[in-house]
């Protein structure tokens, strides 16, 4: 469901009866239900039980208790990402709300709407060093659309509402509200508001116009396609210009599943191990359409196949923030747009009897098959070979399946071989957050139990949050991790090996035992240690009716598909 769906305004709640007296924490969980909310995930503190007691009465909204700070805000980050509703979590002061802060972070460097509710010490403490006391307006400033903390509980409906408008209007992003206690557990008198609505920009006939001619004048065109939340008519839509237009698509880093990797105008992502002949492709387009994307380091290789401020090629960019318009780059035309408006615009556009880049496309598709084609594996190499595990999978996955990831080198084998079919499939963190992947998988399954979720994590990345296995355990959520285990953290060693040849420090680990470990928490596990094993292995764990674990072991000296230490 997208935002644009939910976003009809409940029967008015107007009444010339008097309200009736709640407690602050009731006229919280009572927003929450007004606003669409579904579903929470905290972990619980003292310093909001009056919400949690609220939420006993409200069954509707399901309560996900994790067992750390920092995936329940994962996790609500993820929900947002596949919603396109605010994720919401609930931490306590001090502690739960330091913890939370990387999925905040998340979620602001890849535009997800979501929500932290974070307890707070009552307003008769501030300003002593109270016990846990964090003044959040300067934690979280610069990471968040909006901070606000609540002193008074009958403005709660009204900044509520507030904060549900600001984390999904625009470019949409995370806002924080912190919740005294005292707040929380006044009584007060006061009215509910109606559901939030929330807004984009849409472009304008003239830009529309000056676009249509700037392409049907280019030799050497191509689209860099990415932002949040597309919904499924965005991306039809989308869909739709590409192939009329015979356009070349790439993706920008993390944001694959916007456009079907499988049609022949897709030729690669823009990603760390990019493909260097899609990089040339960057650096000789006469005209680059930057839909929905901001324009960061990774996608233009630490900005140098665009040169700032003003580029070489023509740049038409849109976006969904002004701020991000000219932010790096000066374009030739500015649109700003949301996906969805920006989308249906392109659809409309019409394109010229006959294009003069049909060989450009057709030879950038060739460039990105040879590259997603798997290479043998180098025969001294021991262990699992990576290519061929995720050339299964996307063989066999269906196409609305859900992968996760964190962040490590073993990301680069998911990214380059599979192909991603659909919107809201894609689950990984564009600020290269490490142990997102297994929090964002229990996200997705509980979204959709009927899914297949796979989440990729290294030996590093999976060590992060393994405890929430057991949250998957708890609430039935059968995702499937596939630990790939190469005994060190696998990108510190690559740069490490480059300045510093031989010299290992500090990037080794000395893994558990992984299957004991996930079987401890209520999930079924398996180790495989050869390629051709892998299969039946995965069968099995899609067999296992409870949450499955795979530990991969693969050869540490490849640290890429094409790098080996010793290179």
């Amino acid at each position: 469901m997208t935002s644009q769906s939910v976003a009809a305004t409940l029967p008015s709640t107007s009444s010339s009866a008097k309200p009736a007296a709640r407690s602050g924490g009731r006229v919280l969980v009572d927003a929450l239900r007004i606003h669409g909310a579904q579903r929470i995930f905290c972990v619980p503190g003292e310093s909001f039980l009056d919400v949690l007691d609220a939420l006993h009465d409200q069954p509707a909204i399901d309560l996900i208790v994790c067992k750390h700070e920092g995936a329940a805000a994962n996790m609500a980050e993820a929900d947002g990402k596949l919603t396109g509703r605010p994720g919401i979590c609930f931490v306590t002061r001090g502690p739960g709300a330091t913890h939370a802060s990387i999925g905040v972070h998340i979620a602001a460097q890849d535009s997800t709407p979501m929500l932290l509710f974070v307890g707070q010490i009552a307003r008769g403490h501030k300003g002593r060093e109270a016990f846990q006391e964090v003044d959040y307006g300067a934690m979280f400033g610069s990471i968040a659309k909006w901070v606000v903390e609540i002193e008074d509980p009958a403005r709660i409906p009204e900044l509520v509402a507030r904060a549900f408008q600001c984390a999904t209007s625009g470019r949409p992003g995370p806002v924080v509200i912190s919740l005294p206690e005292d707040v929380l557990d006044g009584l007060c008198e006061v009215a509910d508001t109606g559901r939030y609505r929330p807004v984009a920009a849409a472009p304008r006939a003239a830009d529309a116009d000056a676009l249509a001619a700037a392409l049907a004048g280019a030799e050497r065109p191509l689209v860099i396609a990415g932002g949040a939340n597309w919904s499924a008519q965005a991306a039809a839509d989308f869909a739709a210009f590409v192939q009329r237009w015979n356009l070349p698509v790439a993706c920008a880093f993390r944001r694959q599943d916007v456009f079907d990797n499988r049609d022949p105008h897709y030729v690669g992502h823009l990603s760390l191990g990019v493909n260097p002949a899609l990089a040339e492709r960057v650096r000789t387009a006469d005209v680059i359409l930057a839909f929905g994307t901001r324009l960061g380091d990774i996608a233009t290789d630490g900005y140098t196949l665009l040169e700032a401020p003003q580029p070489r090629q023509r740049l038409f960019h849109l976006h969904a923030d002004s701020a991000e318009l000219g932010r790096v780059y000066q374009p030739e035309l500015a649109i700003h747009a949301g996906i969805e408006p920006g989308a249906a615009m392109l659809a409309a556009l019409t394109p010229p009897a006959a294009v003069r880049w049909g060989d450009w496309t057709s030879a950038a598709r060739a460039a990105h098959g040879a590259f997603v084609a798997p290479a043998k594996p180098h025969p001294q190499l021991t262990g699992v070979d990576m290519g061929a595990v995720v050339a299964h999978l996307d063989r066999i996955l269906p196409d609305d399946a859900v992968l996760t990831n964190g962040a490590g080198n073993y990301t680069v084998w998911l990214h380059r071989y599979y192909a991603y079919r659909q919107p809201r499939t894609e689950l990984a963190p564009t600020c290269g957050a490490m142990g997102y992947g297994l929090p964002a998988a229990v996200a997705a399954k509980l979204r959709d139990p009927q899914r297949t979720v796979v989440c990729f994590a290294g030996d590093g990345c999976f060590l992060m949050y393994p405890q929430e296995l057991a949250t998957a355990a708890q609430y039935g959520a059968n995702l499937i991790v596939v630990v790939v285990n190469n005994g060190m953290y696998g990108t510190i060693r690559m740069h490490q090996e480059k300045r510093y040849p031989g010299r290992v420090s500090g990037t080794d680990i000395p893994s558990p035992d992984f299957v004991a470990m996930a079987r401890s928490c209520g999930a079924w596990a398996e180790r495989v240690t050869q390629t051709e094993d892998f299969a039946a292995a995965f069968a099995r764990a899609q067999a296992a009716g409870k949450p499955a674990v795979l530990e991969l072991v693969t050869d540490p000296r490849q640290i890429t598909p094409a790098m080996r230490i010793a290179d």
